[in-house]
């Protein structure tokens, strides 16, 4: 683990009740890994169900993170950036509440500000979501 729970917000823009992820788990140019346990206050709940949009922000808080992360440590300040667009999203499965998902991003093309990504929630080694996301730095 390089970032923890407690040490996140310095890393993403959001707050509570809005965090919606717990820890990098690590952190390259080539791929980022976070992991994130829904508890019961969840603005993403549904009937004790984790919802499709709580994954997919969940896959760009990890990008946010690590993105602010690789910031730090060429001593820049973390930017802020926002989704641009989502495609190729396809839904599996929704977790239960008290699940800890784990999150893979893989950057995939760079443009000036624009990042493209694939990333990937899974619950015990099944795969919930995934999509492409382009993700706008400014």
């Amino acid at each position: 683990m390089i970032v923890l729970k407690e040490n996140i917000e310095n890393y993403i823009p959001h707050r509570p009740p809005f965090v919606m992820i717990d820890n990098l788990l690590s952190v390259s140019k080539e791929r980022f890994e976070s992991d994130f346990e829904i508890d019961a206050n969840n603005l993403f709940l549904k009937d004790n169900i984790f919802q499709e949009g709580g994954l997919i922000e969940n896959i760009a808080q990890t990008c946010a993170a690590s993105f602010g992360f690789l910031d730090s440590a060429e001593n820049a300040e973390p930017k802020i950036g926002f989704i641009g667009a989502i495609s190729r999203l396809v839904l599996y499965e929704l977790p239960p509440l008290y699940s800890k998902i784990n999150t893979e991003i893989v950057p995939t093309h760079q443009l000036g500000n624009i990042v493209l990504v694939t990333g990937r929630n899974f619950l015990d080694g099944r795969i919930l979501l995934e999509c492409d996301m382009k993700i706008v730095i400014t």
